[in-house]
C-alpha cells in the first residue's frame, strides 16, 4: 500500500471518529483486517503521535490550551486524562457549541471534568437525547452543564440511564423531580436500576409495615423531599427509620407522619452523624429543663436539628435565650433556627430596641422572611406607645 492511500485512509478514519486534529487515532474503530499495516502507517506519517507510558500527551495538552481550558484545574482534577492518546476534544466543542455552549462555557466544562473528552460523538447524541426525554429546550442542559458537568458526563452508560428514566417515571415522578435528580444526585441515574427498584421496594415496605394504604405516594413524597435517597444503602436507611422509631419512641403512626415530612430529608445522612446529633441535641435540651417528650416534640417539629452541627445549635438555641426568647417558645416554633445566628443576633438587636416584647408579643417575628420581617418592623414603629 502506498503512502499516499494510507495517507487517505487515515484521514478517512480520523474523520469518523471525530479525532484531534493532527494525531490519529486509530485503537478504537480499526478493524482485524487492517491490523498488518497498522505499524508501517505510524512510521510512515508524520500525524501520529507517540506518547510515552505516564507522560502526558504534549499535542492534546495543546490542543485544550487553545480551547482555553484550564490546564492545571483540569490537571489537578483528572490527571488521567490528559495522557490519552484517544480523545475527542475538538469534536465535544463542536457538539457543545451547536448545542448553544459559548466557548467559555465549554472550556469551563472541561476544565472541571476533563473525561468529558473522553466521549464519542455518538455517545453524546444519545446521551443528550435522553436527557431531552426530561428537559424542554438545549438551554436548560447547556446552564446544567455549566454549574454541574459530571452529572452529564460522569456516566458512559446510556443504556442504564434510559432504564432509569423509564423506572424514575414509572414512579409518578414529576419532570421537576427528575430535573433535581439529574442536577443534584447524578449518581441516581449511574446506579444500575436493579440498586434504584431494591431501595424503592424497600421504602415501600417501610410504609405498609407502618400501616401506610399508598405506598406509591409515600415514595414520591420520600424521594421529593430527599433526592439523595437513591444513592445511599438500604442498609443505612432501615437502620435510620429503626433508630427514629427507638429514640423518639413513636407508634407506627407517628413515624410514618415524620418520614413523609421533613423526617425524609435526614433519612440518607449516616447513622452515627444522626445519632450523635440526637444526643447532643437532647442533651442540651435536658439542660435547659425539658423532659423527654419535649425532646421528642422538638425533633419531630424540627428533624433538622439532627443534621446541622451540634455546635450550631447550641450556639442558636444560646442566642435565642440571651435574647429574651423562652424555650417553651423554641420548641413551639423551631423553625426560628433556620437562621443563621448572626441574622437572629441582627433581628435580636432591633427588635430590643423597638421594646419588642416576646412574652407578649410571641416569636412568629423571627420566623420570617427578611422582607416580611422588615414589613412588621415598619408597622410596630407606626403603633402609638401605651
Amino acid at each position: 500500500m502506498t503512502p499516499l492511500i494510507c495517507e487517505m485512509v487515515l484521514s478517512s478514519i480520523t474523520g469518523m471518529l471525530h479525532c484531534t486534529a493532527g494525531r490519529a487515532v486509530l485503537g478504537l474503530c480499526v478493524s482485524r483486517q487492517l491490523a498488518p499495516w497498522l505499524s508501517s502507517l505510524r512510521s510512515s506519517t508524520s500525524k501520529v503521535v507517540q506518547v510515552s507510558p505516564g507522560k502526558e500527551n504534549e499535542v492534546l495538552v495543546e490542543n485544550l490550551t487553545v480551547l482555553g481550558v484550564d490546564i492545571k484545574m483540569a490537571r489537578r482534577r483528572q490527571p488521567g486524562v490528559l495522557r490519552k492518546v484517544i480523545t475527542n476534544e475538538q469534536g465535544l466543542a463542536r457538539f457543545l457549541q451547536a448545542k448553544g455552549a459559548s466557548r467559555e462555557v465549554v472550556a469551563s466544562i472541561i476544565s472541571r471534568y476533563p473525561r468529558a473528552i473522553t466521549r464519542s460523538h455518538h455517545h453524546l447524541e444519545e446521551r443528550w437525547r435522553l436527557w431531552r426525554n426530561v428537559f424542554k429546550r438545549d438551554d436548560e442542559i447547556v446552564k446544567i452543564l455549566e454549574r454541574s458537568p459530571e452529572s452529564f458526563f460522569r456516566s458512559s452508560d446510556n443504556a442504564n440511564l434510559e432504564k432509569n428514566i423509564a423506572f424514575l417515571w414509572s414512579l409518578g415522578l414529576t419532570s421537576k423531580d427528575l430535573h433535581r435528580l439529574l442536577t443534584t444526585a447524578p449518581r441516581t441515574f449511574s446506579n444500575s436500576a436493579e440498586l434504584n427498584r431494591q431501595m424503592v421496594e424497600l421504602l415501600q415496605d417501610i410504609c405498609v409495615s407502618l400501616g401506610g394504604t399508598d405506598p406509591e405516594q409515600f415514595i414520591k413524597r420520600i424521594i421529593s423531599r430527599n433526592v439523595y435517597i437513591l444513592i445511599r444503602s438500604t442498609k443505612r436507611v432501615k437502620a435510620n427509620v429503626e433508630f427514629l422509631r427507638g429514640a423518639l419512641r413513636l407508634s407506627d403512626a407517628e413515624l410514618l407522619h415524620l418520614l413523609q415530612g421533613h423526617g425524609a430529608d435526614i433519612l440518607d445522612l449516616s447513622s452515627e452523624y444522626i445519632k450523635r446529633n440526637f444526643r447532643s441535641a437532647e442533651q442540651k435540651l435536658r439542660s435547659l429543663g425539658c423532659c423527654q417528650e419535649g425532646v421528642k416534640k422538638f425533633i419531630i417539629l424540627y428533624p433538622p436539628a439532627l443534621y446541622i452541627s451540634p455546635e450550631n445549635l447550641k450556639n442558636k438555641i444560646d442566642c435565642l435565650l440571651e435574647g429574651g426568647v423562652d424555650i417553651e417558645q423554641i420548641l413551639e416554633k423551631p423553625r426560628v433556627l433556620d437562621f443563621s445566628a448572626e441574622t437572629v443576633r441582627s433581628r435580636l438587636r432591633v427588635l430590643e430596641k423597638a421594646g419588642y416584647d416576646f412574652k407578649k408579643q410571641g416569636i412568629a417575628i423571627l420566623d420570617s422572611s427578611r422582607k416580611r420581617f422588615e414589613a412588621k418592623l415598619e408597622k410596630l414603629s407606626e403603633q402609638p406607645e401605651e
